[in-house]
């Protein structure tokens, strides 16, 4: 069985004349440019740990198999706001999974891209524990009912944004939850 034992989130930006390079450069920025990605669904492993970018990518071997939850956002348009995000969601009890959310924005600052990727993550994992909530209330009282069922631990977001270069060149932002197999 492959079961991550650690999860470690981050970020980058980079600017090119080529979309692709532009992605490229900013995997390099989040520090997993030399790995073979994975794209996996939103599942935090029960028992797993999450673990600073420094300590995660010490443990990275050029070329392996890397599995995470991206977001991948680009643009090559003057003045937009792009942005990409990664929701974390842990529950209390460490026998059972949390969650991990990935959302691409346009035209949100981070703060705003970063809190609606909590909330989604959150509100997929309260759903499973089936914490009763209002889907309808702002993020700052469905985080309240979340902490007051004892049920959430923890949650996190880590995002990043870019404003599209005004030479038209293209600007990709990722965000990552990368998964450490060993």
């Amino acid at each position: 069985m492959m079961l991550p034992k650690y999860i470690y989130l981050t970020k980058g930006k980079g600017v090119h004349r080529e979309q692709l390079a532009a992605f490229e450069l900013a995997l390099r920025a989040a520090g997993i440019a030399g790995a073979n990605l994975v794209h996996v669904s939103s599942i935090f492993p029960p028992g797993c740990k999450l673990i600073s970018r420094a300590k995660g990518q010490a443990m990275l071997v050029p070329g392996q198999i890397l599995f995470c939850v991206l977001a991948r956002n680009e643009t090559n348009e003057p003045n937009r706001l792009i942005s990409s995000s990664i929701g974390v969601a842990l529950p209390s009890d460490k026998s059972s999974h949390g969650y991990l959310s990935e959302h691409k924005g346009f035209g949100q600052n981070a703060r705003t891209a970063g809190d609606y990727a909590e909330d989604l993550a959150a509100e997929m994992l309260a759903t499973t524990l089936g914490i009763d909530f209002d889907v309808d209330q702002s993020w700052d009282e469905k985080r309240q009912v979340f902490r007051m069922s004892g049920k959430i631990v923890r949650t996190q977001e880590i995002t990043q944004t870019a404003t599209g270069p005004k030479d038209g060149r293209w600007v990709a932002t990722v965000a990552a939850a990368v998964m450490i197999t060993h």
